[in-house]
């Protein structure tokens, strides 16, 4: 499939078992660029990050502090790292950042993973203070010339006018939901091309649905963005509790690796 493709999915920190099924379901994925949410120091996430590697593929995988989560970027295209890593100073490995070369020039990828939080203060200052930070890192690399954006992860906030409404969401979600556009001039993929679509990428244990999982872009990606998709099949098969979200871009990258099947590259894991 032509173009640049891309496809974010939070992988809810996998044993190795799961693991290995997420990968027979990414393998056969024809996307350039796998966005992994919800990563840690783990054994399935160092599984993923070795079946990937040892098939050619190009691979970041910074290593959370224990306890923490953070984001994988697999890509079957060149790909060098992106510095907004070291901008953060608060939960640094929630964001990373990757360059590719297209024929547009430079596009920059940020996968991200927002913390949750309950109702506690602790938790709650806790999203806030890393949702303040972000933005300050985010504008302070929009400003390279001639480089195009992709924001793409589970961002852990919905749109304001979310199908349905929800009172538990705060002043600070939505202001940074809103900012990706009025602050960062980045532009929702999804609403792009479906305006009115209600779509979940996640369910709560009563039902409800949310639309966590969001990939926005440069406005200027976004006049070249064919399709972009939510993926029920990893949530409905319970190889994670979350969908996937696809998109593709109608411009080519420069260059692609030599790749063969992640699947085949490694040994199931023991389960014995």
């Amino acid at each position: 499939m032509s173009g640049l493709s891309l496809l974010t999915i939070n992988i809810g920190s996998p044993s190795e078992e799961r693991a290995h099924r997420q990968l027979a379901w990414l393998a056969t994925r024809h996307e350039d660029v796998f966005v992994l949410t919800e990563t840690r120091t783990s054994d399935g996430c160092r599984h993923l990050a070795d079946a990937f590697r040892t098939a050619g593929y190009a691979v970041l995988y910074p290593k959370p502090a224990p306890g923490e989560y953070g984001v994988m970027v697999i890509s079957k295209v060149p790909m060098q790292a992106d510095p907004i890593g070291r901008s953060l100073t608060y939960l640094p490995n929630r964001v990373t950042g990757v360059l590719i070369s297209t024929q547009m020039g430079q596009v920059r990828i940020l996968g991200t993973y927002v913390p949750t939080r309950d109702a506690t203060a602790e938790r709650t200052e806790r999203k806030r203070r890393f949702l303040s930070e972000f933005n300050t890192a985010l504008a302070s690399g929009l400003t390279s010339p001639g480089t195009q954006t992709v924001l793409l992860g589970d961002l852990n906030v919905v749109e304001p006018d979310h199908e349905p409404q929800y009172t538990s969401f705060r002043w600070f979600e939505y202001d940074f939901y809103r900012g990706l556009t009025d602050k960062h001039g980045l532009v929702d993929a999804f609403r792009h091309l479906h305006p009115e679509r209600v779509e979940h990428s996640w369910i709560g244990r009563t039902g409800d649905g949310y639309r966590y999982d969001h990939a926005h872009c440069s406005k200027e990606l976004a006049e070249d963005l064919v399709e972009c998709e939510y993926l029920h099949e990893p949530r409905t098969t319970r190889l994670t509790d979350h969908s996937g979200l696809s998109l593709r871009f109608a411009c080519e990258t420069s260059t692609v690796l030599e790749t063969s099947d992640p699947f085949d590259a490694v040994s199931p894991p023991t389960l014995f």
